[in-house]
């Protein structure tokens, strides 16, 4: 399948990241924001004493999904159709903005309300739907500031985790009417969005989603949030479509038990979502549902027998609340809709390792990531995977058949050392080196063989 991505593109997270790393407000903003997130989560995750059981159960219900993903979807489709849906499938960006476009046009409206979505983000619907004369309007409050700021979200769960409070009254006053006199005071902030969002809410006669989950066995789809804007576009609006990465699929109603147990306290170190918000079918709410099953390259990575872990995901971020590099640099480096560890590993499987070059060297692979991760997907090792898939240049190619060749044989790489420590024995580190070792010594100090290797002190007795 080709990987139509849409909105998905690789920055080089290097050059990126420099100016980012100068920024002290943005890292003074990033440390406070993740480390209070990082304490909250600690708290409520050492409350389960069968966490490590839990997260187990979600990586094995995970792995068998990925394992029979084409009939659970028919499933889903079979049974949301039954319920009234209307399910479309999408093999990649251009063709879900085409549908999305096509139903809101149907209906003769202008502007749509919209609940937090990642895969709406990855398609680029927004811009697209712009272009076809429609208004989506961001209803999470952290999605709102960002879309105000003609910005881009820089975290999966907070978006505008880059973002202090005097920052955000600043934006408010400026870009929302009637907040000229609002405070940095949450309560006050909130406040403004809520006044700004209501006339939107009672107005809307067309919601855009995504899913947290979809249930095969009912055609269920489920979104938990913490402020309950998700629910009132939910449940308000004439017609209601969701846009939903294949791999959000889970067998059975039961298995959201142990989902819903490791989101929240993941996620927002709660113990349960505030809001969660289940429909199937028309039943529940709207009138018209419609469904757009996104597939946008997710083939090629199910095809991948270790990077397909990446699918099981569940959007919970805490890996990039550990992350030493995103903590340092935000997620406006990585150049991708998916910033932070998963998103090294699924954006240049989505879009393709070329397109996306730099982003599996992102990491530290202090492993981190996978400690805490709720469906215990092993990112370091799939960061190791997809770079030895990069694109090499063709001398680094001829570094790497000659160092190969040297250390195949214990003489020629006893030989090899003795050669590079002699002419450096009075030095631990080379701070500048010329090309092509400059690309390494341009961020980080590159350690030289010490003057003896340690079969020579071995021999000496030392």
């Amino acid at each position: 399948m080709t990987h139509g991505t849409g909105n998905l593109s690789g920055a080089d997270f290097p050059r990126a990241a420099l100016p980012l790393l100068a920024d002290d407000r943005l890292r003074r903003n990033l440390r406070h924001a993740t480390g209070t997130i990082r304490a909250k989560r600690a708290a409520v995750v050492g409350e389960v004493d069968d966490w490590e059981e839990l997260r187990e159960a979600g990586r094995a219900i995970k792995a068998h999904t990925m394992r029979h993903l084409p009939e659970l979807l028919e499933r889903f489709e079979e049974a949301a159709a039954a319920a009234g849906a209307t399910v479309h499938w999408a093999r990649d960006a251009t063709e879900a903005c085409a549908i999305i476009g096509d139903l809101i046009a149907a209906t003769g409206e202008s502007e749509v309300v919209k609940v937090k979505s990642m895969a709406t983000q990855e398609i680029g619907l927004n811009e697209a739907l712009e272009a076809r004369g429609i208004t989506a309007v961001e209803t999470d409050l952290a999605e709102l500031i960002v879309q105000l700021a003609g910005d881009t979200p820089s975290h999966i769960l907070v978006p505008a985790i880059h973002k202090n409070r005097g920052e955000i009254r600043d934006l408010f006053r400026a870009a929302m009417p009637g907040a000229q006199d609002v405070s940095d005071e949450p309560a006050d902030l909130a406040a403004a969005a809520r006044r700004h969002l209501r006339e939107k809410f009672l107005s809307a006669k067309v919601a855009v989603s995504g899913a947290n989950f979809a249930v095969a066995e009912t055609g269920t789809l489920v979104v938990v949030e913490s402020e309950g804007n998700g629910r009132m576009c939910l449940t308000l609006p004439e017609t209601l479509i969701s846009l939903v990465g294949v791999e959000k699929i889970v067998p059975s109603f039961a298995d959201l038990e142990v989902f819903l147990r490791l989101l929240p306290r993941s996620s927002t170190g709660e113990r349960m979502n505030p809001y969660t918000s289940m429909w199937t079918g028309v039943a529940d709410g709207p009138s018209a549902v419609h469904i757009v099953l996104l597939d946008n390259g997710r083939s090629a990575v199910l095809a991948d027998e270790v990077g397909r872990q990446a699918l099981h995901c569940i959007r919970c971020s805490a890996c990039l609340n550990v992350c030493p590099v995103y903590e340092r640099t935000g997620g406006h480096a990585y150049g991708s809709v998916y910033p932070g560890p998963i998103g090294a590993i699924l954006s240049p499987q989505l879009t393709g390792v070329a397109a996306n070059r730099s982003l599996p060297f992102a990491s530290t692979l202090c492993g981190a990531c996978y400690e805490v991760c709720p469906v215990k997907i092993d990112i370091p090792r799939v960061l190791v995977h997809l770079r030895q898939e990069a694109p090499k240049s063709p001398v680094e190619r001829a570094a790497m058949r000659a160092m190969s060749w040297v250390m195949r044989d214990p003489r020629r790489y006893a030989r090899a050392l003795r050669a590079a420590a002699l002419p450096l024995r009075r030095r631990r580190t080379l701070r500048r080196a010329p090309w092509p070792l400059s690309a390494w010594t341009a961020a980080r100090d590159l350690p030289l063989p010490a003057a003896k290797s340690f079969r020579e002190r071995w021999k000496e007795g030392v």
